[in-house]
């Protein structure tokens, strides 16, 4: 029986749309985030990870809309797909343009490409129940990552080191605005999956799933991205440099990221009750990438 969603959050009716966004990368230097090649590459995964999951996880959501009969739900879902294939093809720009700059990624993208066609796919299983269940599954490991999405968005939007050190202004947006959307959305996937399961062990082990072999995934990734990087004039291991970086507060730090893995597995947990929401919507109507797309 489909399960209904409590909505704990009745003072919130923002509205999930697509926004059209421009993001110029001509002059963007590869080290974006000055003399830190290490935190460079941590952010760098979001470009070569994202466009393929994000697509998939539209494709995913869209799927779920069968099984969706809250109207305003329905319309949620709908907007969160647009938004998130806008972030995939926006990533996947500044991706070419790594590439095109002679920055290695095809191993990366094989491995990644695997994990989101072998892995997560459809499979072509056979039964309207076996379907559904999987389904499920895939919509439980996604919601717990657009909870991190989320909340890594807002940690973006609150980050003032990355101003003082003079972090690329069309990078800082992309990070800024992708961030906000996230934080905006941040109900979307959770509500989603509660309608059509609703199960908190699936959501607890889907959860395991998604925080570990993301973690996996992004780690491993930004640790090869560093170790090739032949313009590194001082390579020390890349764990060392993470946890410079987060005491930086460069990147994300483990334990601001294990407080977050507590907090959805919380029996009671509901995204609404996490960040403010009105500093997504005030980011959203001033970053660059979407005045410059209004031209």
């Amino acid at each position: 029986m489909t399960a209904q969603i409590s909505r704990e959050y009745t003072d919130e009716a923002y509205a999930i749309n697509a926004r059209p966004v421009a993001f110029d990368w001509t002059g963007v230097p590869l080290e974006y985030i000055p003399g830190e090649p290490y935190a460079t590459h941590f952010w760098n995964v979001m470009h070569l990870v994202l466009p393929e999951g994000e697509r998939a996880m539209a494709d995913v959501f869209a799927q779920a809309l069968e099984y969706i009969d809250d109207e305003r739900l329905r319309e949620e879902v709908v907007g969160f797909v647009g938004q998130e294939a806008t972030h995939a093809s926006s990533h996947e720009g500044f991706r070419n343009y790594l590439r095109a700059n002679g920055v290695e990624i095809t191993p990366i993208m094989r491995r990644i490409e695997y994990a989101v066609a072998k892995i997560f796919g459809d499979h072509d299983i056979i039964g309207a129940r076996a379907r559904k269940a999987w389904l499920a599954e895939r919509l439980g490991v996604y919601a717990a990552a657009e909870h991190f999405t989320a909340v890594v968005g807002e940690w973006l939007l609150d980050n003032r080191e990355f101003d003082r050190i003079g972090v690329d202004p069309t990078m800082l947006d992309l990070l800024r605005w992708h961030g906000a959307e996230e934080l905006e959305h941040r109900n979307v996937a959770f509500d989603a999956f509660q309608h059509v399961d609703g199960s908190y062990l699936r959501r607890a082990r889907t959860a395991v799933v998604a925080c570990s072999g993301l973690a996996l995934l992004w780690f491993s990734t930004a640790a090869h991205l560093y170790r090739e990087d032949a313009t590194v004039r001082r390579r020390r291991p890349w764990p060392w440099e993470y946890a410079r970086a987060a005491r930086r507060h460069l990147v994300p730090g483990l334990s601001f990221l294990f407080e977050q893995i507590y907090y959805y597995l919380r029996p009671g947990f509901h995204p609404s009750t996490m960040g403010d929401i009105d500093k997504a919507v005030r980011y959203l109507a001033q970053s660059p990438a979407a005045r410059a797309a209004q031209v």
